[in-house]
């Protein structure tokens, strides 16, 4: 086993090198892990004193990985600037049950971040060193950006580095988690546990303390289980080692009487995840997400098995990043330990797209109160959106008025009275950058007091019978609009009641008759004059049982066999006599139904069938119908449907022994040189045929032999004469 570490290089940079671990780093790693640990046992005084003399003398920084690609299973956040030792493990024990390869990497280009660290650490669990490399760096202040370069991995994470020194006046941070199996009542059947935890970024936690529905404080070694019925409250607090105390936290609950024995296994379910090509493989890595539910004693634990390997526990989406087709077994067990029968997902992996080069795509929308000179009112809001088909988006940033770029995080509200410019652009994880793009706008002062009330409208929708009555229920949708405060509250009233809120258009569904009061109020306190809409409702018709009636025409340009020539239009047609259309949906050449919203536009060369099919809004689908045809090339066009097909080429009664080539779009030599055309004189014809000769030994028809027996044919001939 061998372990990395850096040594100087020209120009402040590091390169990594191997070398055989020592006792001493060994011992370091262990003591780092003890004192990255997340759960604390509180040390004695001159132990602590020791271990902290340890750490200020060598930092050992730990990173671990597991199945997942989207995070690191454990990584530090903090460090003090000088020597470490950055430890990185990807290994069974951290929980790499797939043999998945990840990587450290140290950004050194990434603008805003330490560029003085290179590290790039490549650690499978199958390899010599079984997933666990240690480096030796020296860490400087600022912040170091780190993440797993493998395509299709996401993990990342910062690590800020602070000088040494200065005292801890912050005291740790705490948090409690109850877990156990809860009823729907959210009551804690049988048991509830209490795990308390606690971090210090200073001097670290020397020691937690809790305490059981006031009884008390005492230390926390692990998780705390209260098993009697009953409502319940634990408190807990942790100090530091420069004796911060936190604040009191607390939890509270209530544990219940155990259900009757459970003897039914659990439901679970899988599904499958991930970017999909046209064959329905999935780039790069497919995710299996396995599900388990227990309605009694709950879920123990779920477990899966990748092809014939043995089951392993379920703790999280499994991601598959070999090429080639797999089978995912899954089961679950309940408290009660009744197990589910297994169940299989299949699904095939495909080599990911080639290296992304693209930038992603930018755009702006400027949103707020604007006056009629389109001047935004006080106020105007930039939405800026990315999207990247390739990598992913990693960053949006933006500019305001000629500033430098900063990291867009959502939208930017700009209040000062004049003309803005905002610019914008984004970054891929691929680390290409779109050209910056710019909105420009103008924010005016807000208009004098408004002292109009808003105006304000109605209409009724739904089905009309002969009559004019909504069938089954009327809909009223209220409208209000105010052009200078703006509208603050539209109220309505049905049939005499109390004005209610309205947030949205009101149905009603009680047959009879009945009228809407609506009113609205504008930001200046301004109340319109109450209106009213009048309408009946009737009982709805019999249930609709009966499918769509449907139809589709095909149209375009044709040629003589009927096929169509480069496209053909498809346009289908759905009508239903009862509850009325909800959608119509085609399939072209057998692929999955798609919405139909529009004629569908066919110009792949070669046979075609587009089936469709309709449903109404009572759930009948049609019997999917088809209309087949061809897509054929247009036919070439020729420029000379007469042309002279001689053999060779002729001037007058002089045969050249030219080959009376085709020049390529349906013309002979003999049709360019048009010996059978007027022109002013013999010389016109001569410096015609010296000009058709030209272009043709341009273009490799003939050669400058060929032209010359042609040029001396045309000036003995009496042509033009």
């Amino acid at each position: 086993m061998f372990e990395r570490f850096l040594s100087a290089m020209p120009g402040g940079r590091r390169r990594t090198v191997y070398r055989p671990p020592t006792a001493r780093r060994m011992v370091a790693a262990m003591l780092g892990a003890a004192l990255t640990a997340l759960w604390l046992v509180p040390l004695p005084a001159a132990a602590q004193a020791q271990a902290q003399a340890k750490q200020a003398q060598e930092q050992v920084l730990t990173w671990t990985a597991g199945n997942s690609v989207s995070e690191y299973v454990s990584a530090p956040t903090t460090a003090t600037a000088g020597p470490a030792t950055l430890v990185f493990e990807n290994s069974t024990e951290t929980g790499n049950t797939m043999g998945m390869s990840h990587t450290l990497t140290f950004d050194v280009s990434k603008p805003g971040y330490n560029h003085d660290v290179d590290v790039d650490i490549l650690a499978n669990p199958f390899d010599s060193n079984g997933g666990r490399y240690e480096v030796q760096v020296d860490l400087t202040p600022g912040t170091y950006y780190y993440f797993c370069k493998i395509n299709g991995h996401t993990m990342s994470g910062e690590l800020v580095v602070t000088d040494d020194g200065g005292g801890d006046t912050t005291a740790p941070q705490v948090s409690g988690n109850v877990s156990g199996k809860q009823d729907p009542d959210g009551n804690y059947v049988g048991s509830a546990t209490v795990t308390v935890s606690a971090n210090d970024s200073e001097s670290g936690v020397d020691s937690v303390e809790y305490e059981i529905d006031d009884t008390g404080f005492q230390p926390y070694s692990g998780p705390v289980t209260v098993d009697d019925p009953g409502e319940h409250s634990v408190q807990y607090r942790a100090t530091d080692a420069a004796g911060n105390v936190s604040q009191v936290g607390s939890v509270s609950f209530t544990v219940v009487e155990s259900a009757p024995e459970d003897t039914t296994a659990p439901d679970v379910s899988a599904s499958v995840s991930g970017d999909r090509n046209t064959d329905g493989a999935y780039v790069g890595s497919a995710t299996v997400t396995v599900s388990a539910s227990d309605s009694e004693s709950g879920v123990a634990t779920v477990e899966y098995a990748l092809g014939g390997a043995s089951y392993t526990q379920y703790s999280g989406p499994v991601t598959v990043n070999q090429p080639g087709e797999h089978t995912v077994s899954y089961r679950a067990t309940d408290t009660a330990g009744n197990t589910s029968t297994p169940k299989t997902v299949t699904f095939t992996v495909a080599e990911p797209a080639p290296e992304d080069t693209t930038a992603p795509q930018t755009s702006a929308t400027v949103s707020g109160n604007q006056d009629t000179d389109g001047n935004y009112v006080e106020s105007a809001t930039v939405t800026v959106s990315a999207q990247d088909g390739g990598s992913g988006v990693d960053s949006v940033e933006y500019a305001l008025d000629g500033q430098p770029f900063a990291a867009y995080s959502g939208p930017v509200t700009v209040n000062q009275p004049g003309e803005h410019t905002v610019q914008y652009r984004a970054t891929d994880t691929a680390g290409n950058t779109s050209t910056p793009k710019t909105v420009t706008f103008t924010v005016v002062e807000p208009a004098p007091e408004d002292t109009t009330a808003p105006q304000v409208s109605a209409s009724v929708s739904g089905d009309q019978d002969a009559d004019g009555n909504y069938v089954g229920a009327a809909t009223v949708t209220v409208s209000a609009s105010d052009s200078e405060s703006g509208v603050a509250t539209v109220e309505y009233a049905l049939d005499g009641a109390s004005y209610t809120q309205y947030s949205g258009p009101v149905t009603v569904n009680q047959p009879g008759e009945h009228t809407v009061q609506y009113r609205a109020t504008d930001t200046a306190g301004n109340t319109s004059t109450p209106k009213t809409v009048t309408f009946t409702v009737a009982e709805p018709a019999p249930e609709d049982t009966t499918a769509p009636q449907t139809s589709a025409t095909v149209s375009g340009k044709q040629d003589t066999d009927g096929n169509y020539v480069e496209s053909a239009t498809v346009t289908v047609s759905a009508q239903d006599a009862q509850s009325g259309l909800a959608d119509i949906e085609y399939s072209v050449d057998g692929d999955p139904y798609a919405l139909y919203t529009g004629p569908i536009v066919v110009n792949q060369l070669g046979e075609h069938t587009v089936s469709y099919r309709a449903t109404d809004t009572a759930g009948n689908t049609s019997t999917p119908k088809s209309v087949t045809f061809t897509v054929a090339e247009p036919a070439p066009e020729d420029s000379c449907p007469d042309s002279d097909t001689r053999d060779t080429v002729i001037v007058g009664d002089e045969d050249t022994g030219v080959d009376n080539a085709n020049t390529g779009d349906g013309c002979t030599i003999n049709d360019l040189i048009a010996e059978d055309a007027t022109y002013a004189n013999h010389g016109a014809f001569v410096s015609h045929v010296n000009r058709v000769t030209n272009e043709l030994m341009a273009a490799d028809v003939i050669s400058g032999k060929e032209k010359g027996r042609i040029m001396r044919a045309a000036g003995r001939s009496d042509i033009g004469r």
